[in-house]
This record gives structure tokens, sequence and C-alpha cells, in this order.
């Protein structure tokens, strides 16, 4: 996207400084936004991008104030409104002149609200229409999203719509108004590669033909690069770099932007660690370890049994049942699927949403019932281990969630979350011994033993993972079944996760199913990649084999989505 030259800026900050209590998440932070620019903000979690955002739309949270700065808006009309002013009242500038998407949409749609109905609510705010014409522009908003069927969509409840569907939806709340501004804040983090290819071409096309400006907040640098024309790189909340994308991105001057670009898992090779932000920016701390010998494992690997044999499985999810309660309708999630897992491997799981790598996790950990096939462990179909032996089964495969907040309980402390299951599978270990086990696994994912004490909320994303990966080896587990467990974390702390991964894997002996739609991380952990598609493997093969020389075309097709540098 080139670069705007118009030198009259639609948006102007000036030295905007953001308290929390005594602590300044945002540092003299300042931006010219020019009509129909697109200008990027990136950095690590808690640098300040959505607090800047959140700021000049007025939807700071408890706790948080503006100290000091400038905000100012020019309407079509060249007049101006200072958005940080005491007597701005936002909701007649909110959606009219700026707006913003938010990250997460299924958390910000009403789940109990049909979208159409949210859509209209938005238009009526800032329109004077009939219902009649509310609510066709409404669907002439849902059709420039360009939904698969807008009708239908207007009659849907956001849980019956995909993650992509309920994003286009909230875009399509965001233009209601007709905004001049739009912040997209994360809105492709939770999405796959073809998805997430979409929703950027699509914001593409509306910025184009609206003549908008926008600011796009993002942690993924390769997403950033194929939207924005200009960046702005922050960290503690201070600008550290800004310049046009390509420029920052090609020859980065500060030693953290360097970082963040060197933390990302590389396509062209397969180092033994990667590099993280604060070793970059104190190069005495960088290590180099050499890369992975593939071959040398690939040798030591395939001559063993496998661990894991699934063969001709088959997964339904019952769509409708009759008067009796016999199933009349199904889903098949997966389609006779068939593959083998070795010990020490790491295997990748990847494809689209809803292609069925998460029903496959959850059939393996028998948390999903399946119809059809077998699971064997250790050359035993689990489906005949007595209660003794599947308790072990259960012991032996754990899983990592996605979302580590969620999967730990918000009212225990950290260290009864790590007790709880060693003494459910040996309840003769005393709390002394079960306090002493719990401190030694958080030193062992690089935690302070005083974490013991304080709950999952007071931690970062990054470190609320390194938990939930303490809790999966407190019962020493041969295989972890990893479900997304990076694609919400910025590159750094997902470097930070993925070199803990792998020195786990090697110290304990660990074998990984690893699920993910980020190809470059999957390509950097696996040693196969199995390719999935509505239920079905299309492709299975050496990592670098399947990502270099791919043989199906969607393998191709999910290749050609991933964001490049």
């Amino acid at each position: 996207m080139a670069e705007n030259q118009n030198t009259n800026p639609i948006l102007d900050v000036k030295g905007l400084n953001v308290w929390f209590g005594q602590n300044q998440v945002l540092s003299n932070f300042a931006l010219a936004l020019a009509p129909g620019e697109a200008l990027g903000l990136v950095g690590e979690s808690g640098s300040g991008k959505s607090i800047s955002a959140l700021s000049l739309m007025g939807l700071l949270p408890p706790g948080a104030e503006v100290a000091s700065g400038s905000a100012s808006l020019f309407t079509h009309e060249s007049s101006k409104i200072n958005l940080l002013g005491t007597a701005t009242k936002f909701e007649e500038v909110r959606g009219s002149l700026i707006s913003m998407i938010f990250q997460e949409p299924m958390t910000s749609l009403n789940p109990s609200m049909r979208c159409g109905r949210q859509v209209e609510e938005a238009i009526s705010l800032h329109n004077e229409l009939s219902a009649e014409k509310v609510k066709a522009k409404c669907l002439s908003l849902l059709r420039e999203m360009q939904l698969p069927s807008p009708e239908k969509a207007y009659r849907s409840y956001p849980h019956e719509l995909s993650g992509g569907q309920k994003q286009r939806v909230m875009i399509a709340i965001a233009l209601a108004g007709n905004p001049s501004v739009l912040i997209a804040d994360e809105p492709t983090t939770a999405l796959d590669v073809t998805v997430q290819k979409e929703i950027l071409n699509l914001l593409k096309g509306i910025i184009a033909k609206r003549r908008m400006s926008l600011i796009f907040i993002s942690h993924d640098l390769g997403v950033v690069s194929q939207i924005t024309s200009r960046l702005m790189v922050l960290k503690d909340g201070c600008i550290v770099e800004e310049g046009p994308t390509a420029k920052v991105l090609s020859s980065p001057t500060h030693p953290y932007t360097k970082g963040l670009i060197a933390c990302r898992p590389p396509i062209d090779k397969r180092p033994k660690q990667l590099p993280t932000v604060g070793q970059l920016e104190d190069q005495s701390a960088i290590v180099d370890e050499g890369e992975r010998d593939l071959r040398a494992e690939s040798e030591t690997l395939y001559i063993k049994d496998p661990l894991l044999e699934i063969k001709g499985l088959s997964v339904d999810y019952v769509l409708k049942r009759n008067l009796f309660g016999k199933p009349v309708e199904a889903f098949r999630a997966v389609d006779s699927l068939s593959l083998d897992l070795y010990p020490g491997e790491t295997l990748g799981l990847v494809g689209e949403s809803g292609c069925g790598k998460t029903t496959l996790g959850r059939a393996i950990l028998g948390l999903a019932h399946y119809q059809n096939g077998t699971i064997c462990y250790n050359g035993k179909d689990i489906k005949l281990f007595t209660k003794v032996e599947m308790a072990a089964f259960r012991q032996d495969v754990q899983l990592v969630f996605q979302d580590p907040y969620s999967s730990l309980n918000p009212r225990h402390t950290v260290g009864e979350a790590l007790m709880e299951p060693i003494a459910f599978y040996d309840s003769s270990i005393g709390w002394s011994q079960l306090k002493s086990r719990a401190k030694e696994l958080l030193e062992y994912v690089s935690l302070s033993s005083n974490s013991f004490y304080r709950y999952p909320h007071e931690f970062s994303g990054g470190q609320r993972q390194r938990i939930a990966i303490a809790r999966a080896l407190s019962v020493n587990p041969k295989v972890l079944v990893c479900d997304e467990m990076v694609s919400a974390l910025d590159v750094s702390i997902q470097a930070q996760i993925l070199n803990l991964l792998n020195r786990l894997k090697y110290d304990l002996g660990l074998t990984y199913l690893f699920i993910s739609h980020d190809l470059s991380v999957v390509k950097y952990m696996s040693n196969r990649i199995l390719v999935m598609q509505n239920g079905r493997a299309v492709e299975l093969g050496p990592a670098d084999s399947v990502y270099n020389a791919p043989q199906s075309d969607y393998t191709k097709r999910l290749i050609g989505s991933v964001p490049k540098l």
C-alpha cells in the first residue's frame, strides 16, 4: 500500500501520557495520521499499543488516566474535535468519526442477540432512518463484508458463525456510522492463515473504497507488512522506531525492532534455539547452539515402534435428534483418518478452522467420542483398557490448552493448581512434598518459586502458558497435545515458549502433537506435518518437504497465505 503524501493529518496526537496509578503505561506518545493512510502499531504485550487506541476512543479501563497530551480529530468539514477534552461527548464521536474493531469478536458481540440486530443497532445510533431502510443498509453492509450468505448471517447468533464471519460482522458494526478513522486492534490474531488473508484483503479494499484512515495494531510483523504503509514500534509505552513499513522491517535501526524481527521462527533454517528480544538487546546473552540435524533425528525416531497408532478414525457431532433421542443428522468432524505418532517426535497438525484438528486431539484424549476406527497406545486399543490402564493412559497423555487463563481456576493459587493433579495420581504424597514438587516445576519452566502463592490473573499471558505447561508436566506425561498454545502470544513470548518446549522435549523425552494454524511455527517445531481439510488427511510428510514442496493444492493455498516480511 503506497504511503499517503497528504501533509494535513486527519488525526493529530501529541505528548500523550497515560498512567495506571503509579505506573506510566504510555509516555509522550505522538502520531499524525494522514487521510487514507494505513499506520501500523507493533510491539509486545504491555507495550502500550491498545492503551493508545483506547485513549483515543475514551474507553480506558478504571484506574487508567490521561495525565497530559492532546488528540485532535478533524471532521469532513475540517472542524476540529479535541478527543481528550472533558467536554467531548464520545457517544457522538465513536462510530461516526472514529471507530474500533476489537481483537475477540465472540466477547465483543452480544451472544443473546442476532447479528443483524446488532449491526442495525449501530446503524440506528448514527442515522435517523426507518426500520425498513435500517435493515436494507444492514444487509448492504453485510454484503460489503463479503459474507457467503448475508441473509443467513443477518438471522444468525454469533455462536452460529465461524471466527472469520464473526470478525466480518464486527467490521460491519464499526463501519455503520461511516467513520473517517478506523482502529483495528489485533483483528486477525485468532484466525487461521487463509481467513486472515481474506480479512486483510477485505480491510484493504474497504480503506481504498471509503478513503478511510487505518490504525492497525498487531504483534505479527508479517501481517502488518501486508496492510500498512507506515510503522511505529512501541516498547514500554514509548515509540522507539518509526518510518515506512518496508524500510523499518528491512533495515531496522533500534535493537528492540531487530529483536522482534529476529525472534520469528525462520523458514529457511532450523536453529536449536530461537533468539529472544532480551538477548538481541544484550548481544552478550546470545548463545548460538547451531541447527537441528533433522536427518539424524529421523534415523533414530522412525526405527522405533509407534507410541500412538490411529487407524480409520471418524468422529461425528450430532446436529439433530428425533423425539426418542435418536440422532437423525450429524456432522463428520474427523473422517477415516489414520496416523502414527512415534516416541520423541513432534508431529505438526495444520489446517483451517473447522478442519478437525482440535476434534482429533480431543478424541485421542478421550474427550470426544469416536464412531469408527481405533486408537492404540503402546500397541493396545484404548477401548480395551481396564480402569487402571485408562488411568495410566490419562496420566501419560496430557493437554495444553490454547487459552491458559480460562483453563486455570482463577480462585486457586498457582501452587494449588500444580499440586492438585500430583495428589490425584499419588495420594500418599504429603503436603510438604507436594509444595516442594510444585516449586520445582515452576523453576523448571523458568518461573520464580514465589509464584506458588500468586493467582493466575497476576501473570502475563506467556507466564500463564508456562504455568499451564508446568501443570501438564506435574504427572510426568509421555505425550503432550498442544492445541494452539502459542497463537495468542506475541512473537517474543512465543519464541520463549517454543524454546521451552524444545528443551523439555529433549530433557524429558516428550512426544508432541502440535496443533496450530501458524505454518511457520509448525514447520520450525515439527519433524513431520499432517495437513487436514474437512476432517481428512490431505498430506503427511517431513516438515521441510511439506512446506517447501507441497503436493496438494490445499497445502499450496495454506502456505501461499502465510504473511511474509
